[in-house]
């Protein structure tokens, strides 16, 4: 196994070296001729203009799939599949679903799109027969199938977390989320279930005609099967628990942040209880099977997920995923409670096919407005946009006058500046100064110029940019 690409960058960089896999860089028809493999797998990210794909189709030469055709066909038509679908937690609840299946000796397979810290990797083939859990993204599958990915994957067990507008350079508005969404549930079989937040009323409308299989309700409300109960969170943790039709399942207490995570906990049990299980959810079970849970009071999660780089009493960084609006929201609302004296700064890189436009860019100033202070660094690659681009002066604007410090900047390495400024912090010490210690989180689903490792002043170098 082999695979092309530019500006590769940690973690995936890392995890694709350390499991023999060798990383071409550029791409170049001729080197892909000579290699003559057996099977060309395209990436959803490549479209037509591309020299390989273009040369592909030119000679016929060699035989490719896409992504989601080769596990459907290869290796989850042999499994017993847990499919992680949802806007936000996909690969948190993809990862503790793994975890747990792991913990209670199922040998489990698992494919998480980021960087497991309580798994041995982020893919395991797992056993013919056995669970497998994956993330099911609703994006579309390749240039040449424009289905979204998680069709394909033959769920099972079809985890719903919540869903909202995202994707905006495919879906054309919400409805047309929804649709994508109501397609998978139809082939969860009668043998499976479907795992819905009961909370989310999108969730509710996608769900609302499903009569061929269970459809089990998670979430905080009374109305729901497994019911997150008293949830507490400061800065030792978080507790909660888990109800199971009104009796107590199971009682929670681990590191992890905010409510959403005990919702992908809660997921990510009950889709695990289901899968050990030797009998079908249908009808659905008074009782839960036992499931030993004991493993979550140490998990770490994933990387870029609330992941903490620096720790002293008068400066926390953290670099976390976030990139849609509601999952900077939470995230801000967690940090508040376990770091309640602490100034919090967010600085935010648009860089999403959907936060690099203007629909969500409202959203994303209410969000980051729960911060004292906010860097919008510029939007990556706004020539291709037109008049449809993020308005990162006018946010900054917005926020000023809502008295917050707000500031649009000119590059990554103007943030730099500006942090250290704000947080006395002299270059690479990142030690603070007297008076409310700062938390410094970055919101970024790409490298940010590699500045995060360089303000944290960690021993690593920076990123490539993407």
């Amino acid at each position: 196994v082999c695979g092309a690409d530019t500006g590769v960058y940690p973690p995936m960089s890392d995890m694709l070296r350390d499991a023999g896999v060798e990383i071409l860089e550029g791409w170049d028809p001729a080197r892909l001729a000579a290699l003559a493999p057996d099977l060309v797998v395209v990436g959803n990210a490549v479209s037509r203009g591309h020299p390989e794909v273009e040369w592909l189709l030119e000679t016929n030469a060699l035989p490719y799939v896409s992504l989601p055709e080769l596990l459907r066909t290869r290796l989850l038509n042999r499994r017993r599949n847990i499919v992680v679908a949802g806007t936000h937690g996909k690969t948190t609840t993809t990862s503790l679903t793994a975890a747990l299946l792991r913990a209670n000796g199922a040998e489990p397979g698992w494919l998480v799109g980021g960087a497991p810290r309580d798994l041995p990797a982020g893919a395991n083939a797992g056993v013919d027969g056995g669970p497998f859990v994956i993330e099911g993204d609703e994006y579309d599958t390749a240039f040449f199938d424009k289905r979204s990915k998680f069709v394909q994957y033959l769920p099972r067990f079809l985890i719903i977390n919540n869903i909202e507008f995202d994707h905006a350079d495919i879906f054309r508005d919400l409805d047309d989320v929804l649709r994508a969404f109501t397609h998978v549930t139809r082939v969860v079989p009668r043998n499976g279930a479907i795992l819905a937040n009961g909370d989310d009323p999108n969730v509710a409308r996608v769900t609302a005609g499903v009569t061929w299989c269970p459809v089990l309700r998670v979430g905080t409300g009374e109305h729901n099967d497994l019911r997150i109960a008293d949830f507490t969170e400061d800065a030792a943790g978080a507790s909660f628990r888990l109800l199971w039709r009104g009796t107590l399942w199971r009682e929670i207490h681990w590191k992890l942040p905010g409510e959403f995570n005990a919702r992908n906990a809660a997921m990510a049990a009950l889709s695990s209880s289901l899968a050990l299980s030797p009998r079908t959810p249908l009808p659905a079970p008074r009782s839960l099977p036992e499931l030993d849970t004991a493993i979550l009071a140490t998990v770490q999660g994933v990387r870029r997920r609330q992941d903490i780089r620096l720790a002293t009493p008068a400066l926390t960084v953290i670099e976390d995923f976030g990139h849609h609006p509601t999952a900077i929201r939470l995230t801000l609302e967690t940090l508040r409670r376990r770091y309640p004296r602490h100034v919090i700064h967010a600085a935010f890189e648009p860089r999403s096919n959907t936060s690099v436009r203007r629909i969500l860019q409202n959203a994303f100033r209410d969000a980051l407005a729960l911060a004292d202070a906010i860097y919008i660094a510029p939007v990556h690659r706004p020539e291709r946009l037109g008049d449809d681009v993020f308005d990162t002066a006018g946010v900054a604007a917005a926020l000023r006058a809502a008295g917050r410090a707000a500031h649009a900047a000119t590059s990554a390495e103007h943030i730099l500046a500006l942090l250290r400024e704000a947080t006395g912090t002299a270059a690479g010490a990142a030690t603070g100064t007297a008076g409310s210690p700062h938390l410094v989180v970055f919101f970024s689903n790409g490298a940010f110029g590699g500045i995060i490792a360089r303000f944290a002043g960690v021993d690593a170098p920076p990123p490539a940019a993407a």
